[in-house]
């Protein structure tokens, strides 16, 4: 008999859920079992959360501004003696069961007054209203929690892009001015080539003009000295072929850098208009949450 009220009551829910393609908070005035006996009392749908937690939650609500704790016994919990000024001006005993069903949790409550006195729609509209009161705002506190921690979720998967698209525009940055750089280097490198191989021609032609006269030279300290001169002239002619081919290798490796940089350019471009468009996506996700979250508070 229980598990068939229960039954009926989640049918029509979720009858109602299936038609509007919502997920309201439902309060329903419901007979709810107290061991064995169905007593008046009500139930609150609460739609996606997770059960442990709003049990555990529940449980808290039930236990603030008292000594009294909730005793559960067999899934069924009671408090004696809790303090709700806003429906009772004396403690009251509540009655609960939390039943899970997927994404959607059924909190079936009965207040009693007092002994063999409940809250019901005889009891009067404004005890009745401010049950319903206290049942909503918890169903809504509890739903307006789990869409926080969606939204929370998509805004950092958003922020997780954006750095992704700051890391890219780092990159394009940092490869522009690589490229600017190895440009400069290989214009400094020419000027200094052209110098160089100015100095090395001459250089070359002094030493063939020196090894000439040397030939013409009788033996003695005259040719030795001569011999001294050019032997200085090709030691000179050999650090600036080193340093010829030195500015020589830097400019190949500025060219290869740079052609890395027109390869790595559009490829980076590319990759940013890509994360942009994810970017506006997830912004229109995140919308999209914080809509809903924004559509619950106004329950």
């Amino acid at each position: 008999m229980k598990k068939l009220h229960l039954l009926i009551t989640l049918a029509i829910v979720l009858s109602t859920l299936n038609a509007n393609g919502q997920k309201p908070i439902y309060i329903t005035d419901d007979s709810v079992f107290v061991g064995n006996s169905l007593h008046p009392g009500l139930t609150v749908t609460i739609p996606e959360v997770d059960f442990n937690k709003t049990l555990k939650n529940w449980i808290k609500e039930q236990e603030n501004g008292t000594k009294s704790k909730v005793v559960t016994d067999n899934g069924e919990m009671s408090i004696f003696g809790a303090i709700r000024k806003d429906i009772s001006p004396n403690p009251i005993n509540i009655y609960s069961t939390l039943k899970n069903e997927d994404t959607l949790q059924f909190l079936m409550v009965c207040i009693e007054l007092k002994k063999e006195q409940y809250v019901e729609p005889s009891s009067g509209d404004i005890q009745m209203t401010a049950a319903r009161n206290f049942l909503k705002d918890f169903a809504k506190s509890q739903y307006i929690d789990f869409i926080k921690d969606e939204v929370a979720a998509q805004e950092k998967i958003l922020r997780e892009l954006n750095n992704e698209l700051n890391g890219l525009q780092k990159n394009e940055s940092k490869t522009k001015k690589g490229a600017q750089s190895n440009k400069n280097v290989i214009r400094d490198e020419q000027d200094r080539l052209i110098v160089k191989n100015n100095e090395l021609n001459q250089l070359s032609t002094e030493i063939i003009n020196q090894n000439n006269l040397l030939l013409l030279m009788e033996a003695g300290p005259g040719k030795e000295a001569k011999a001294a001169q050019i032997k200085e002239l090709d030691k000179r002619k050999s650090k600036l072929q080193k340093e010829i081919q030195s500015a020589e290798n830097k400019i190949s490796k500025s060219k290869s850098k740079i052609d890395q940089a027109d390869r790595a350019l559009p490829r980076n471009e590319d990759d940013q208009q890509k994360m942009n468009a994810r970017i506006e996506e997830q912004e229109a996700v995140v919308r999209k949450y914080m809509d809903k979250l924004n559509t619950v508070k106004n329950y």
